[in-house]
């Protein structure tokens, strides 16, 4: 099982939520600079978890997902996930594949 840090995911699924909700600028700005802040495995982790949100992977799958994500890197981690539509919804269904509540998650940093 990966170590998911449940506090950054959500943190990230609300700044993403806010730049698709506002389709402003600013913050879509803010997430990727949340995300650039990130060290590279938890960037990855990321990406590996928004696919298992919207089933590319399944959650058994994981490090399979997380070693794709490392092998298919092409453009900056925070670019990739900042453009990527509905984003904040593959994160939350990423997180309840994975059996880490994301309305839990949420709700710790509110």
């Amino acid at each position: 099982m990966p170590e998911i840090h449940a506090d950054i995911v959500a943190q990230v699924i609300l700044l993403a939520r806010e730049a698709e909700d506002s389709g402003d600028s600013t913050a879509r700005a803010e997430l990727s600079s949340f995300i650039e802040g990130m060290n590279e495995d938890d960037a990855l982790m990321l990406v590996a978890l928004a696919w298992v949100g919207r089933e590319s992977f399944a959650p058994e799958e994981w490090e399979e997902a997380l070693q794709t994500a490392r092998e298919e890197a092409r453009v900056p981690t925070a670019d990739y996930l900042a453009g990527i539509p509905q984003l904040s919804g593959y994160l939350e269904d990423g997180l309840e594949a994975m059996g880490i509540s994301a309305s839990d998650a949420e709700d710790d940093l509110m």
